[in-house]
């Protein structure tokens, strides 16, 4: 199955669970079935049926925005990462 490294700030809708095994052919299948066994962190992900514009998602070292976004295919060896936006602060 391939696996989704959750982000710290996420790991409380998780169980605390680090990394979390999914199946589905494509990415958006993937974090369909992600929320669908963690269904609390579908609101940390999703606005609607779209990913929120802050949640990165990565195959390796790409981001899915640069692939095929959602539509990525993907297979049992397949390691993804939601890494969260950072914003805020001030500039000086």
């Amino acid at each position: 199955m391939a696996t989704i490294k959750i982000p710290t700030p996420l790991r409380p809708y998780t169980a605390n669970t680090a990394q979390v095994e999914v199946s589905g052919d494509t990415v958006g299948e993937a974090l369909t079935n992600l929320v669908t066994q963690y269904p609390d962190l579908r609101q940390h992900l999703y606005a609607g049926n779209n990913l929120r514009n802050f949640v990165n998602v990565f195959l390796g070292e790409e981001d899915i925005r640069f692939l095929d976004g959602l539509e990525t295919e993907i297979d049992a060896s397949t390691s993804l990462r939601i890494i969260p936006s950072i914003a805020g602060g001030t500039l000086e």
